[in-house]
């Protein structure tokens, strides 16, 4: 299950985002700070509309510590680039937990620090106010407001 871990990133330092979802379980469930939970489709196509909004950029993900074992995973992974909104620099530190079913991985979680990364993403404001339940609350409902945008381009 390491390879599938591997094949994950790989894709994704590569911003392939159709390659990231063929590595995802039909009924795959992720969550993270910023998007919250996402399953099946949702959570293959948050990857593809990350990938395509950030080729051209300067954006870079690098990726280590990957272990495997039976059934379960994880992997450290840092992605550096400019937050379109405000253009700041965010290096953001992730550490991803993962579940495997028929070969593919069928949960994903990714934990970090969201007070950290609105912090470099947003400045004061996200200093302000990035701790707090109701700023991950609006975050999570702008990131899918975004997603189901893309999604409803590619139909």
């Amino acid at each position: 299950m390491k390879k599938i871990i591997e094949q994950f990133y790989t894709a994704f330092t590569n911003l392939d985002g159709d390659g990231m979802a063929a590595c995802y379980h039909d009924d795959i469930v992720f969550e993270d700070p910023a998007f919250g939970v996402l399953k099946g489709e949702k959570a293959k196509n948050m990857w593809r509309m990350l990938c395509q909004s950030q080729k051209g950029q300067n954006f870079v993900v690098e990726y280590s510590k990957v272990e495997a074992f039976k059934d379960k995973g994880s992997a450290h992974w840092e992605a550096h680039y400019t937050f379109s909104k405000t253009n700041r620099k965010v290096h953001n530190i992730i550490d991803a937990e993962f579940e495997f079913k028929d070969g593919k991985i069928i949960r994903h979680t990714d934990h970090f620090d969201l007070h950290n990364w609105s912090k470099q993403a947003l400045g004061l404001q996200g200093w302000l106010m990035g701790w707090s339940s109701f700023f991950k609350k609006k975050l999570n409902e702008q990131t899918n407001g975004m997603l189901r945008k893309f999604e409803s381009k590619q139909r």
